[in-house]
């Protein structure tokens, strides 16, 4: 049982991850995004140095650092990694155990590495870095007919032309060839494996959620509505506070037809409080109240407000799931 149940709230954000379709779309976004801007460094921007000692580390550069980029934004523009932020400064992660903090750490790799994992797989299906990188570091006794007396310098420069006699010029082809092979079914073997990945993790989803899949595909949806919702109310609510206050300042406001009608169905916007604010922050994983489901922490605040039980709301509250 004990196993079971960490199995479950492990899952329980990765429920989320693959049932949001909001999420996929975005990801075929990042990932189509990503493919386009490694297409584009490679016919513009990519040069190989051809010189030994350089190729090496200009390869794994081309490769490696523009995916690292990728991950570090993609680990700053996930709200989840902030929500974990204000859950352990607010709550000093006092509730977060090791299994849901496990559970939201992988949802949120497995957003963030989506642009970089793309960048990766194409540079390797491409070959160009891949070639560069490997180039000098070529056996010339397993190309026939090269030179045995020429060294790791000679194999550098044969991916620029004009760089050596057109005679050894003329084995860059073959070998190009087999480099390319190899960074080919580099990136087809990360592809597979990739895939295994996701499948296995889509089925051990299935086989762990605590919910149906008519209830995930609802939750989805109420997380999708609330934050559109909250986003569009909270603009607004800052606009009619800015409104009375600039007024304040200067004894009037200039505003447009809509925000004249919003101020007049409105009347008046009040501050929130810093508490409510703090309550509705943070990380959350489903829970239910005497059977009914609480889908998110502004859903818990509105069902504890509604019984004006503050006590039970705050204790509540610290719970991290």
């Amino acid at each position: 049982m004990a196993a079971t149940a960490l199995v479950t709230e492990n899952f329980k954000f990765v429920s989320l991850f693959f049932k949001s379709k909001d999420v996929m779309i975005f990801n075929g976004l990042i990932a189509l995004g990503t493919v386009a801007s490694q297409t584009a460094y490679n016919v513009f921007a990519f040069n190989c140095p051809c010189s030994s000692g350089r190729n090496y580390r200009y390869g794994l550069a081309a490769i490696g650092v523009p995916a690292l980029v990728l991950f570090l934004v993609g680990i700053m523009m996930n709200k989840s990694t902030w929500d974990v932020v204000s859950e352990c400064r607010l709550r000093r992660c006092r509730k977060l155990s090791g299994a849901a903090g496990f559970a939201l750490l992988g949802t949120i790799i497995g957003q963030a590495v989506v642009a970089p994992l793309t960048w990766v797989v194409i540079s390797l299906l491409q070959g160009q870095a891949y070639t560069c990188a490997l180039s000098e570091f070529v056996d010339p006794t397993t190309v026939e007919g090269f030179p045995s007396d020429k060294g790791s310098e000679v194999m550098a420069k044969l991916s620029c032309k004009g760089s050596v006699s057109e005679e050894l010029q003329g084995f860059w082809a073959e070998i190009e060839r087999g480099l390319k092979y190899e960074s080919q079914l580099l990136g087809w073997l990360l592809v597979a494996g990739l895939s295994l990945a996701v499948f296995l993790m889509l089925c051990m989803k299935r086989c762990s959620s605590p919910l149906g899949y008519q209830q995930e595909d609802y939750w989805s949806q109420f997380r999708s509505q609330e934050k559109t919702l909250f986003q569009r109310t909270a603009a607004v609510h800052a606009r009619l506070l800015a409104a009375e206050n600039i007024k304040s300042f200067f004894g009037f406001v200039v505003l447009d037809k809509e925000e004249k009608e919003q101020l007049a169905e409105h009347q008046s916007a009040s501050p929130v409080c810093s508490t409510k604010w703090n309550r509705v922050t943070g990380v959350y994983l489903y829970r239910e109240k005497n059977g009914l489901p609480l889908y998110s922490r502004l859903n818990k605040w509105a069902t504890y407000s509604l019984e004006n039980n503050v006590e039970a709301m705050d204790k509540e509250m610290e719970l991290f799931s």
